[in-house]
């Protein structure tokens, strides 16, 4: 039996309205936001472009190819400025897979905002850095619990896990915890760095400098409650 043309018009469009949330196309509505996978983690890099993410600085500094964000260049910030969380994410779990090449210097910054220039001023660092001349090293929570000897290599993909809930703060490299750390009340930040304490805000890649080469893939968030 032929449908009549109103009625097959309206079938379209509550399929195409269902298809929209039910998360097998990857989005969720009009805005395009990503989905949850199983574990409940979003993607914040499309794997394609920047979509989402603001560069700071030096736009050429921070460049998607292969699939990788690459950071390379005079210093730069790439922050996550999508839709995700609205781009304000307070307690989480982030994973993201990492490559150094030698003396590459970086870092993964949250609860941290928009800075058009400069050190960023606000939020913690997790430090990358694995034979840079900086003592500080891959693993640690920078200026705050720092490490002398990293536990990655250059040359070699390592997973980067970093959990922040209520006051606490863990990092973990390739599943090993190398900072476990609660942000007391007696904590005072760093004099240079008096915005490094806890609140909420986004996510950042630094690009350190010329000498400086890191690879991001597969950088994935889950918010958790508070």
């Amino acid at each position: 039996m032929k449908r009549p043309m109103a009625v097959t018009a309206l079938v379209l469009l509550a399929s195409s309205v269902a298809c929209a949330h039910c998360g097998v196309c990857g989005v969720s509505g009009a805005a395009g936001t990503p989905q949850a996978d199983k574990d409940g983690f979003y993607p914040l890099f499309n794997g394609k472009d920047l979509a989402g993410w603001k560069i700071s600085e030096n736009p050429g500094s921070i460049k998607v190819k292969d699939g990788m964000i690459v950071c390379n260049g005079p210093r730069a910030h790439a922050f996550y400025a999508g839709p995700v969380g609205k781009a304000d994410f307070k307690n989480f779990e982030l994973v993201a897979e990492v490559k150094t090449l030698a003396k590459s210097n970086s870092g993964i910054f949250f609860h941290t905002a928009w800075q058009e220039k400069g050190w960023l001023a606000k939020g913690y660092e997790a430090q990358i850095n694995n034979t840079h001349g900086d003592w500080r090293k891959t693993g640690g929570l920078y200026q705050i619990k720092d490490l002398r000897k990293s536990p990655a290599k250059d040359g070699e993909w390592f997973t980067y896990r970093i959990t922040v809930k209520g006051k606490r703060v863990v990092l973990a490299v390739n599943g090993k915890v190398t900072v476990d750390w609660t942000e007391g009340p007696d904590y005072k930040p760093p004099k240079d760095r008096p915005g490094r304490k806890l609140s909420s805000g986004t996510i950042a890649l630094q690009g350190h400098d010329p000498g400086s080469t890191v690879y991001f893939k597969s950088i994935r968030i889950k918010p958790l409650p508070d």
